[in-house]
């Protein structure tokens, strides 16, 4: 009886034949580039005599990998490079590391996958789309992992004391994060720096069970603690925990307060019919030219709002006049943006 081919078993079908197809391509593009490199680190072709040649070949062997199109088997040329003590050394590929089982994207994927909470039952599950049935195993996914919490330990000890002054900027996110076999969204706190020719680099990320005093004290004081210099400018948003900290910490700091957040939290104290009205108004004071214009603009927004919506004036007041710090302490060379 001939065999009956379902829409569904069809499709599967193609899928499976244009994953092959994509896989062979994969193959053959870096079969390539590991011939190309070879060939440039030897400064010569196959089988060309040249007197610039720095090795020999040294036939290949069969290596899998899996990529985003799944696992395939690779071909790897091999070579042997001469060094300064007149042997010779195995080449090493840039393009495909010894021992690298897996590509980036893949790694990638991993820690992406880890990352938003997944366990590794669900990540098999999720990578199955991109890999087929070329499954990563436990230990591959545990090891992937495993090679990321040590770099991050790692960065996050790193010396500070090499930057200067920067400008900071702290704030926390609530991101969810797997705890105790559960994931829960917990603050994120996190602190930026903006070096001089403004170029920002992160600098603190940590899981926090709060955003309390204590909290935000560990923070400011690991920084430091590896040598980070009090900063110049610190872009704060209203939380009371981190004002206190960096008070305690950065006795001389200067606090800009967010923008944005401030910005946010006058528009909840607003009705919406009016709201567009409050963004102008308030765009006056912080783009204003310099802090004579931006004290007068605020002053009319308090005197204005003041009769419309007293909420409005109540919450641009607990700023105080730490909305109006970059005025006092503008850079020559303006690469600030004072939201956070």
């Amino acid at each position: 009886m001939e065999e009956r081919i379902t829409p569904l078993s069809a499709g599967e079908a193609g899928v499976s034949r244009v994953r092959a197809a994509l896989a062979d391509r994969v193959r053959e593009t870096l079969e390539e580039l590991l011939k190309l490199e070879l060939d440039e680190v030897l400064g010569a072709l196959r089988q060309e005599r040249t007197s610039g040649r720095s090795g020999y070949r040294n036939g290949s062997y069969e290596r899998s990998i899996v990529t985003q199109t799944g696992s395939t088997k690779v071909h790897v040329l091999r070579a042997r490079l001469a060094d300064e003590g007149g042997g010779t050394v195995e080449h090493q590929s840039e393009i495909l590391p010894r021992y690298a089982r897996r590509s980036r994207e893949v790694d990638a994927a991993i820690v992406a996958c880890y990352l938003a909470g997944a366990n590794t039952r669900r990540i098999r599950k999720a990578l199955e789309p991109l890999l087929g049935e070329s499954q990563l195993s436990k230990s591959s996914i545990s090891r992937v992992v495993t090679k990321l919490k040590d770099r991050f330990d790692e960065w996050s000890r790193q010396d500070l004391s090499g930057e200067g002054s920067l400008v900071l900027y702290l704030d926390a996110m609530r991101l969810p994060v797997r705890l105790v076999r559960r994931v829960v969204n917990v603050p994120v706190q996190a602190v930026i720096g903006v070096r001089p020719g403004g170029e920002k680099l992160l600098l603190s990320l940590r899981i926090a069970p709060s955003e309390s005093t204590a909290s935000w004290t560990g923070v400011v004081e690991d920084l430091a603690d590896r040598g980070l210099r009090a900063p110049k400018l610190v872009i704060v948003d209203g939380n009371r925990g981190l004002l206190r900290s960096i008070a305690k910490t950065w006795l001389d700091a200067d606090v800009q307060r967010c923008t944005k957040h401030k910005l946010e939290n006058l528009l909840a104290k607003a009705p919406k019919h009016c709201q567009e009205e409050v963004k102008r108004d308030y765009r006056d004071i912080v783009y204003a030219e310099d802090l004579e214009e931006a004290q007068k603009s605020y002053d009319r927004f308090c005197a204005k709002w003041s009769k419309l919506c007293a909420g409005v004036v109540t919450s641009l007041q607990e700023a105080g006049h730490d909305l109006l710090t970059f005025y006092r302490k503008r850079p020559t060379n303006p690469i600030f943006v004072l939201d956070c």
